[in-house]
Formats: C-alpha cells, sequence, structure tokens
C-alpha cells in the first residue's frame, strides 16, 4: 500500500523539523512547531494556517494558525476534540506568494 502524502516537494522551500506537542498526542491542546527552509535559508514572513482532519469522514476539521517566533521556525496551537487518527495539514503561502502544502500525521491520539 501506498500512502498519499501533500509535501513541500514541487516547492524549492522545505519544511523540515516537524513537531507536535504533547507525545504521546491526546485530545486537547497541541502545540505544532516546524521550519521553513530555502537554499539552507531560513524563510521568514510565511502565512500559515493548520487544519486538523480525522482520518475517517464525516468529523468537522479543526483549524488554528501558525506564527513565527525565530527566522523560519513557526508555531501555532491546535486543539484536537476527538481521539482516533489525525491529519494535521500545514498551508503555507510565503511572502512571495508561492503557496505550499505539508503534512503530519498523528496517529493514536488518546483521551485526555
Amino acid at each position: 500500500m501506498v500512502a498519499c502524502s501533500r509535501s513541500a516537494a514541487k516547492s524549492s522551500v522545505s519544511v523540515t523539523d516537524k513537531e507536535v506537542g504533547p507525545n504521546p498526542a491526546r485530545v486537547g491542546p497541541m502545540t505544532v512547531s516546524f521550519h521553513l527552509t530555502e537554499a539552507s535559508k531560513p524563510v521568514s514572513g510565511a502565512e500559515v494556517s493548520l487544519e486538523g482532519d480525522m482520518t475517517h469522514a464525516g468529523m468537522t476539521p479543526v483549524f488554528a494558525e501558525a506564527h513565527e517566533v525565530a527566522p523560519g521556525q513557526y508555531r501555532g496551537n491546535l486543539t484536537l476534540n476527538m481521539p482516533g487518527d489525525w491529519v494535521l495539514l500545514l498551508h503555507v503561502t510565503l511572502p512571495d506568494g508561492r503557496k505550499l502544502e505539508d503534512q503530519i500525521d498523528i496517529r493514536g491520539v488518546g483521551s485526555s
């Protein structure tokens, strides 16, 4: 089985050092952090929205924003409202208008 993944592969911008906490994930607030780089240099000034979707149909997604906390480093807080498997989409608009998406799979979110 091949998993489908959205990534920054078509862009010269890389999404790296993706982390979520707490680990293991559980229902409630979650911190999401990652770096944006291009040619090994931090990408500043991007607009980032976070979208959390459960892996089964019929569930309403949750949304939040991520903000730059250091050059090229972004962090946001998202609240997961149910246990189960989630897919977190990073919707990024770069300062020059280019757009990219990346995803983080969050398996086995437990009850709080």
